[in-house]
């Protein structure tokens, strides 16, 4: 098969088009011919040494966790999935070979089947992403009556959580830069402020929760973001590594901090397909290259300016 692969860790030129070995399906496993696969911060982190490298056993390494494709084989004969199903989800990165390839071999726990109303380069832009946003508000208990601020709402995880605290009923505040203002406001965001011209410290207090996706690595939002919470208030941070000192910081202002990961999940999955079908919440594709083209889709995802999500065109 045809896949994007790295020999070692580096800058986005370290990827690269191989041919490789089909993946070898075991145990559970649904053997899948992917159709498009999405990008996340994670696999950028990765590509460049970061991330999840350290559990890279061998090289060429096949990054990639969404896919959006169709079953090949089942697990077994009677299996709920069969072939010619339309399916997506992630994969347990580098535990398995990722998805910028043409085919995935992946727990049944990790796939299901694809939204009918998605298209596949806009269900591959869904799992990593939407079920950490939805981990990440549930978590935070969002509901009526709850006061939540999302950070970075108009990202990958970000334009998923605006969506799903809103559902879940609570008043959603996000921050974003100005062009992304309106955007927000689409989403579903009650508020919206612009972190460029204004210090969301100064506009909003005394929050239930906060959905924290960049933590200390720009201008020390995880910090001043305790400063809004009301005291016991929740702050839910995703980004690994993003603020070394949260749990202390928390404890000293009298608030609470976690931090969160997300796990392949085809059961909650399902629950957002049901949303997405439904037309309840949308995922919104930034943009879509070519597998080949897979270092320009890197290089783009670390300028850090993506509205929702970058997807590889497979096959």
């Amino acid at each position: 098969m045809r896949a994007l692969v790295i020999d070692e860790t580096g800058a986005p030129e370290v990827l690269h088009l191989a041919d490789r070995m089909l993946p070898r399906q075991i145990v559970d496993e649904v053997l899948v011919k992917v159709i498009a696969a999405g990008l996340n911060p994670i696999d950028a982190k990765t590509r460049s040494g970061k991330g999840v490298a350290a559990a890279i056993e061998r090289y060429p390494a096949v990054l990639g966790y969404d896919f959006s494709g169709v079953v090949v084989r089942a697990a077994f004969e009677a299996a709920p999935l069969q072939p010619g199903d339309a399916v997506y989800g992630m994969g347990r990165v580098p535990r398995v070979s990722g998805s910028f390839a043409e085919y995935v071999s992946v727990s049944s726990m990790s796939v299901t089947r694809k939204p009918a109303r998605l298209s596949h380069a806009e269900a591959a832009a869904v799992p990593l992403a939407a079920l950490t946003a939805w981990g990440m508000v549930k978590l935070a208990q969002a509901g009526p009556g709850q006061r939540l601020l999302v950070h970075a709402g108009s990202g990958g995880v970000g334009h998923f959580a605006v969506q799903f605290a809103r559902v879940l009923g609570a008043h959603v505040t996000a921050t974003g830069s100005t062009r992304n203002l309106d955007f927000l406001r689409e989403l579903g965001a009650d508020e919206v402020i612009d972190y460029t011209t204004t210090r969301f410290e100064d506009v909003v207090n005394d929050l239930d929760s906060v959905i924290d996706l960049i933590g200390n690595v720009h201008d020390n939002t995880g910090t001043r973001s305790l400063a809004a919470l009301r005291p016991g208030g929740l702050l839910v941070n995703a980004p690994t590594g993003s603020w070394p000192t949260m749990a202390a910081d928390a404890a000293a202002a009298g608030r609470r901090a976690t931090g969160f990961k997300v796990s392949p999940d085809a059961r909650a999955l399902d629950e957002i397909s049901a949303l997405l079908d439904a037309g309840t919440v949308r995922v919104h594709v930034d943009s879509v290259f070519e597998l080949a083209d897979g270092a320009a889709a890197h290089r783009l995802l670390e300028e850090g300016h993506t509205r929702g999500k970058i997807v590889l065109r497979v096959s």
